[in-house]
């Protein structure tokens, strides 16, 4: 350009961002609510894996762990009550390029929301799906909720919930064309944070139940687990989740687990004397819905008018 030196260049400094960079505000989850913990290993990985903030979306339905998108500095969608699923769904079908996470609970996920997660698991689509597990609606105070366990006392049954819970793993693990199933608890960060990277690594649907701590009503359902770390069962395997050096003292209670092994998978997650945690199943080469729905995205509006078209002329008289 005329009176500037040709030899003169900009020096644009990469981005780099900082766990203040997805800070979306000071989180309004109750004092020691494990949900606190999730948020933070999701805002962990986003730094170290220098996901840019616009290229992130949060989707979630409704609950305490829906409230996930507000404290998240990236977009987010607070839906519906158990339909945050096929909103996202929609996001990853018309911008694949994007990163797609999903909060769900278990009442917004495993009831009015059952029939949206077992389609999920089918389509595959290349998201995480975070179940947070309290075992409680929290949010409305204190009702039964699908898996929430037989015989506790709730709003909605004072003397205790009938029926058995809902097992979310065996039941993914029975859907068909599931890819990623996994479980970990919320008052372990190390395994939490490492269970949700590998499920963000994998192309396809990453489903992860966490056991989340609910202080308020729910704050004894899983004391007995975080009292005695043996009452936990970690599943390792050069495939599963890693296990960091520093849950070797923490965790003696172990298995090795191919997480290719359906079989072993449904085994294991039928145990009821210990909670399974880790990879129960991974099958990488399962089809993902949304490398078909991509299809057609680069097309000019002149190009899908002229195939439209073409179709039309099919039916002429």
């Amino acid at each position: 350009m005329f009176g500037l030196k040709d030899d003169w260049s900009l020096d644009v400094p990469a981005r780099y961002f900082t766990l203040e960079d997805y800070d979306g505000g000071v989180a309004r989850w109750c004092p020691g609510c494990g949900d606190h913990g999730v948020l933070t290993a999701v805002q962990r990985i986003c730094r170290d894996q220098q996901i840019p903030p616009e290229r992130m979306v949060n989707v979630s339905g409704i609950g305490c762990s829906s409230r996930f998108p507000h404290y998240m500095a990236t977009y987010g969608f607070h839906g519906l009550h158990g339909r945050a699923l096929p909103v996202a769904e929609g996001v990853k079908s018309r911008r694949p390029d994007l990163d797609v996470w999903v909060a769900t609970g278990d009442g917004d996920n495993c009831s009015i929301g059952a029939g949206h997660w077992l389609h999920a698991m089918r389509y595959n689509m290349n998201m995480v799906v975070m179940m947070f597990d309290n075992n409680i609606y929290g949010l409305t105070k204190k009702q039964t909720s699908p898996t929430t366990q037989t015989g506790f006392k709730t709003n909605t049954h004072p003397r205790g919930a009938l029926l058995p819970p809902i097992d979310p793993i065996t039941s993914m693990l029975g859907m068909s064309n599931a890819s990623f199933i996994a479980q970990t608890v919320d008052w372990n960060p190390v395994h939490l944070h490492d269970t949700l990277l590998l499920a963000w690594k994998h192309k396809g649907l990453g489903f992860v139940r966490i056991m989340q701590r609910c202080p308020q009503y729910t704050n004894q359902v899983f004391s007995d687990f975080q009292d005695d770390p043996n009452s936990l069962l970690l599943m390792q395997h050069d495939d599963g989740v890693p296990v960091d050096p520093a849950l070797d003292r923490t965790f003696k209670n172990r298995i090795e687990h191919d997480p290719s092994n359906m079989a072993q998978a449904i085994e294991l997650a039928g145990r009821r004397d210990v909670i399974p945690i880790g990879l129960f199943y991974c099958d990488p080469t399962r089809p993902c819905y949304d490398d078909q729905s991509r299809q057609g995205l680069g097309m000019s509006v002149e190009d899908k008018l002229a195939g439209l078209e073409r179709e039309f002329d099919r039916f002429a008289i």
